[in-house]
């Protein structure tokens, strides 16, 4: 990163403007030799004045220079639409950013599958329960996972790839040096050691709501899938959907309660035609990936466990509490299994965490 690349980030023109300055130079540097001397003459005439303008203004090389010592103190790299290492996913379209601020190793983005996992700020245990068994299951198999660090479902998507030992980017509606919500502090530190952390924001952006919705076409455009876990009406999740509709990508969504408020935006994904996440094999049939299950030494134990669960379950709502309290299985997994059990079909679980068995219901 140089103070070309700094200067040409905090221009104040459109993503697709300045995509389009930065494919005609080799450069932003060579961008601006033109900007204030002219020397290419392919920009500067008199119907580029307004552009003229704005990009002179940003140049303050004072500021600039003492915004990149900072910069470089803290490991945020940058790079440019015309650089091998900006990511390949996203110079498919034209709003994609000129320039991505980035922590972590960029270049995986580059390599193999990226699938997007958001969901709701405010979740449910369900909403929790598919967002880790999901990530997990896409990141043992070798599948990288892209969220927004938000509060819920982002963050548990991230973890829960961390933890499996996958590769997951986050891209923040914020500067890349700023970190919120403030709780993630961990988890961001997490990712810029073992993922990649991304930003189109200058550096010191302050994560103001305009600019969620900005950042949603890099989650998506970075995506070859797009899987909402829950979702309001109103949720910014379905935002990132219809983006990701636009740019062509599958939609993935995960079925809920009709009683459910973080549901109504995911079943209402399904009925507009989003594929309903019913199973792992239909999500990798998407992907065009072969599933594989791994972590097989723990598959006998593990449906000795399901099968405990289910002796106690029957025609009558059964609480969590109670599961818990009889099987003595660790809450994490209990959660955990009874998600999978419900993906198999044979538990529902009902409003205010009762689960009972399919096979009892009528």
């Amino acid at each position: 990163m140089n103070i070309y690349d700094l200067w040409f980030s905090s221009v104040s023109l459109s993503s697709k403007i300045k995509l389009d300055l930065i494919k005609k130079f080799i450069n932003t540097e060579e961008l601006w030799n033109d900007t204030f001397y002219n020397a290419n003459k392919t920009l500067l005439n008199d119907r580029d004045k307004k552009i003229k303008y704005n990009l002179k203004k940003a140049w303050d090389k004072e500021l600039l220079e003492s915004l990149i010592v900072k910069i470089k103190s803290k490991n945020i790299e940058a790079t440019t639409f015309n650089e091998d290492i900006y990511p390949k996913a996203l110079k498919n379209y034209d709003d994609s950013p000129s320039i991505l601020f980035y922590k972590g190793d960029i270049n995986k983005l580059n390599m193999g599958i990226n699938a997007a996992i958001i969901g709701s700020r405010n979740f449910t245990s369900y909403g929790k329960d598919a967002a880790r068994l999901i990530s997990k299951e896409i990141s043992i198999n070798n599948i990288n996972v892209i969220s927004g660090m938000a509060r819920g479902i982002d963050t548990f998507a991230h973890e829960s790839s961390i933890e499996n030992g996958g590769f997951t980017c986050a891209v923040l509606g914020s500067g890349i040096d700023v970190v919120y919500p403030r709780e993630n502090k961990k988890l961001y530190d997490i990712i810029s050691e073992k993922g990649c952390i991304v930003s189109e924001f200058l550096p010191g952006t302050r994560p103001f709501s305009y600019n969620f919705p900005i950042r949603n076409r890099i989650i998506s455009g970075l995506s070859d899938i797009v899987i909402v876990v829950e979702a309001s009406e109103k949720s910014g999740s379905l935002v990132t959907a219809g983006i990701a509709l636009e740019q062509g990508k599958e939609i993935v969504a995960v079925p809920g309660s009709i009683f459910s408020e973080q549901s109504k935006g995911t079943n209402k994904l399904i009925r507009d035609g989003a594929y309903p996440f019913t199973g792992f094999e239909d999500l990798f049939r998407i992907l065009n990936v072969d599933y594989m299950i791994k972590n097989n030494i723990k598959v006998n134990k593990i449906e000795g466990v399901k099968k405990k669960i289910c002796d106690i379950l029957g025609d009558r709502p059964t609480h969590i509490d109670d599961i818990f309290g009889r099987t003595n299985i660790d809450i994490k997994q209990l959660y955990e299994l009874l998600f999978e059990l419900q993906l198999e079909n044979v538990v529902i679980c009902l409003s205010g965490n009762y689960y009972v068995k399919v096979e009892s219901t009528v």
